[in-house]
């Protein structure tokens, strides 16, 4: 919905062409983390070959740099997404793994630029007693110590990931860890998550996590994790606690479990918002193959600013403060395979982009399940990063720690950015082609192209706004299929890039001029949020040169000038009642130079708060991927209403209705439009009557609640 009287164009918006250019579950995902997972090897002969477009691409004939089709890219330097922070890479260890501190792994992690590495290992985590290193029930395999873990996360000048168990363990347990590892032993463990998958302990009927807790529901989770906090960090304040969540639209999202008043995410978050410092969650998208995986990397940010919705409804202020953490993911399906390399690198850099500080893939070593053959190569549905050297029937793996293709699509990252460098908008025109982009702190911009067609190459034709690349040649790394590692590729100055099928591709440019003489200026903040209006502040970059702020709205790839100011805030007017916006603010120096963007912030204004209509929307249940929803809508004017219609938009593209009552409802992809039934059709004034309808819906993905309801014509007030 455009913003009437407000500035529509700015250098932001208008991508130049570069220089040079030539024309023309989840409970059956959790056997990754159920203690069977350690030693089972599933014995199945091989499989065929897989079906579908992998299959399709075995036998293809891959199309030629001629034949190739243009994809149309746009990065925008001006629209930023945040900045790539020190844990923002990470993997999973785990203790049944007797390979997990051997020196050849941790320099293949240090290559990779992992950063995090989380212990004792999923679920292990709520069986693991740090003080005897036992793990009752589980296999712990040799070398696997704590202390053993912590030498090799300071070889490789990682950090810690801990989980303190909750499903078996006691908040002194927790506290007396923190004491060994920050106190006695000096570690400096930062982030320690209270539990693993706790939402799994059989509450909601399917349990693989161990919770020895009579009561398992969510409010004895959150208040015990209050306990924890308390005792943890009055050893060591400087810590960060994690709380655990379910993921929006994944198992058991949406499940109000028996003797609860809602669901885990809410139950959880209105008791614990003001003690945790960051939220947890996982991801294991499924699907036919690695292929359909990839594809659902799309339900991510959808899914991810769903959690941000619900901290920022139970923390307020706080909510800033709250991290986002993936300390699990994985596509769940021919996991050794290429295309889920490909899925690696896309997940890592989509969750990072929207919010996610850190992301840890599961796992390094597991072992293998069975055997199929993806895209030429042997796949063993192992979650491992690195091979075990295991066999199912007389197939067997690699040698030891052999990387398998998961590792080089994390490994790619070290092309993208690094920690401190700013994650900038990119959008490509093709579903077949993801894109990210980096400024990097030393100026030069580096854009990772994801080609998941695994028949053709495409060309890339990349369009720079607020940034202009010098006429040089780019440096471009690849991994494709042929390459034995990330590797450096020739580029052509000028030149369009060639993408191979499968393949990701890392074009880094250095800058034409110099860089502003004004650092970003810091993270905004909302100070009053109104139905049409916004007030943002700031604070000044730290060398002050600064002489004009400017505010923009991400629009995709693409920004919108709001507003302009010559103070550290500035109002924003003319927004629509109940709509979201993500800003960046800019500072302009003495010589017209704009710097880099701010962190973002997003917000959403307010439903009017003097319409003549009212709408009350209420999911009354849901199972993770499909719910019930009651709508009522009030007259609150003074005139009568004989017939009427109701609009709204689905925040996400996953919502759908599925069936209704007391009402006619029809659908236009994420538009829904509703019109009485005739028995309904008369609203009395002053909220003299009412009318309630109901629908089954469906959601893949996140299930957010609309903002916006017009009663003909009209934009309501919301309960």
């Amino acid at each position: 919905m455009p913003l009437a009287h407000l500035p529509r164009t700015s250098w932001l918006g208008r991508p130049s062409r570069a220089v040079g250019r030539t024309a023309g579950r989840r409970p059956a995902a959790a056997l990754v983390c159920t203690l069977s997972t350690v030693a089972a090897l599933a014995a199945a002969p091989p499989a065929p070959a897989a079906t579908g477009r992998i299959a399709a691409a075995q036998a293809a004939v891959v199309t030629t740099a001629d034949e190739a089709s243009t994809v149309e890219v746009s990065v925008n330097a001006g629209v930023g997404l945040g900045t790539i922070d020190e844990a923002a890479f990470g993997i999973n260890h785990a203790l049944w793994d007797s390979h997990m501190n051997d020196p050849e792994v941790t320099g293949l992690l240090g290559e990779a630029g992992v950063g995090v590495m989380r212990y004792p290992g999923g679920s292990y985590g709520d069986i693991y007693h740090w003080k005897d290193h036992t793990a009752p029930g589980g296999y712990v395999a040799p070398h696997t110590t704590f202390d053993e873990f912590m030498s090799s996360v300071r070889t490789s000048g990682s950090q810690p990931m801990i989980i303190a168990n909750y499903g078996t363990g006691t908040p002194q347990e927790a506290a007396d860890w923190v004491r060994y590892a920050n106190v006695t032993r000096s570690y400096g463990a930062k982030y320690w998550e209270i539990g693993n998958e706790i939402y799994g302990n059989g509450h909601y009927g399917s349990g693989w996590e161990a919770d020895e807790h009579p009561d398992k529901s969510p409010r004895e989770y959150a208040r015990n994790v209050l306990s924890y906090a308390e005792a943890m960090k009055a050893v060591d304040p400087t810590i960060k606690i994690g709380a655990v969540l379910t993921t929006p639209g994944d198992w058991p999202d949406g499940i109000v479990g028996a003797g609860d008043s809602a669901d885990w995410n809410h139950s959880v978050l209105s008791t614990v918002a003001g003690a945790i410092d960051f939220a947890i969650v996982h991801s294991y998208p499924g699907g036919a193959n690695a292929d359909e995986a990839l594809d659902r990397t799309a339900r991510l940010p959808g899914q991810l600013r769903e959690v941000r919705r619900q901290i920022d409804r139970y923390a307020g202020e706080r909510s800033s403060k709250i991290g986002i953490a993936l300390t699990e993911v994985n596509s769940n399906v021919q996991m050794n395979s290429r295309p889920n390399g490909l899925f690696a690198a896309d997940t890592y850099m989509t969750a990072l982009e929207n919010g996610v500080f850190n992301v840890d893939w599961w796992n390094v070593h597991n072992g293998p399940t069975k055997v199929e053959t993806v895209d030429g190569d042997t796949d063993f549905n192992d979650f491992g990063l690195l091979s075990s050297g295991g066999c199912v029937d007389d197939v067997c793996q690699p040698a030891v720690n052999t990387p398998f293709h998961p590792y080089f699509g994390i490994k790619s990252l070290t092309k993208l950015g690094r920690p401190g460098d700013t994650m900038v908008a990119s959008s490509t025109d093709s579903d077949q082609v993801s894109a990210h982009a980096v400024h990097r702190v030393d100026g030069t911009l580096s854009v990772m192209l994801i080609n998941k067609d695994p028949l053709n190459s495409h060309i890339a034709d990349i369009s720079y706004a607020g940034y202009t690349p010098t006429a040089q040649a780019p440096v471009m790394h690849r991994y494709g299929r042929g390459d034995t590692d990330v590797t450096r590729v020739a580029a052509t100055a000028g030149g369009d890039p060639v993408l191979p099928p499968y393949s990701i591709t890392t074009i880094t440019v250095a800058p034409h001029a110099a860089a502003a003489s004004v650092g970003a200026p810091g993270a905004p903040k909302t100070t009053a949020v109104g139905s049409s209006t916004a007030t943002v502040s700031w604070a000044a970059p730290a060398n002050g040169k600064a002489v004009r702020y400017e505010v923009y709205e991400r629009l995709g790839s693409n920004a919108q000038l709001l507003a302009t100011s010559t103070s550290t805030s500035a109002t924003l007017h003319n927004l629509p009642p109940g709509s979201e916006h993500t800003v960046n603010v800019l500072a302009r120096d003495a010589e017209g130079r704009l710097s880099r963007p701010s962190e973002p912030l997003t917000f959403a204004t307010t439903a009017p708060r003097d319409s003549s209509c009212l709408v009350n929307y209420r999911v009354d249940s849901g199972w993770g991927n499909g719910f019930v929803a009651t709508v009522t809508v009030s007259n609150v004017g003074d005139s009568p209403i004989d017939g009427w219609t109701l609009d709204f938009t689905w925040p996400s593209t996953g919502q759908t209705v599925q069936s209704f009552w007391n009402a006619n409802v029809t659908s236009s992809g994420t538009r829904v439009h509703v019109t009485d039934n005739g028995a309904n059709a008369k609203l009395a004034p002053r909220s003299g009557s009412t009318a309630t309808f109901g629908f089954v819906g469906a959601n893949d993905g996140a299930n957010p609640t609309p903002t916006t309801f017009t009663l003909n014509g009209t934009v309501c007030r919301t309960s």
